[in-house]
């Protein structure tokens, strides 16, 4: 019987040039359903990581902490 191998998370996380597109994208207040997230090749990281969330209404948004990177990256 195999186990679960706990989920891997690197110490520093550093987005890929796609990844910030889409933090951005969201950050503008674009909302991004299931096809536009698809179609962008959204990644699970960003919600792994806490940065985009899924509403009940299955849209994807930025979190707090998603837009506090954002400023980080900026600054």
């Amino acid at each position: 019987m195999a186990t679960a191998q706990p989920l891997y998370h690197a110490p520093v996380f550093e987005p890929t040039v796609d990844e910030l597109a889409t933090l951005k994208h969201l950050e503008l207040g674009q909302s991004m359903g299931m096809p536009e997230a698809l179609k962008q090749h959204l990644s699970g990281r960003l919600v792994e990581h806490g940065y985009i969330t899924k509403t009940a209404q299955g849209q994807f948004i930025l979190t707090d902490s998603g837009r506090r990177w954002i400023r980080r990256q900026e600054g």
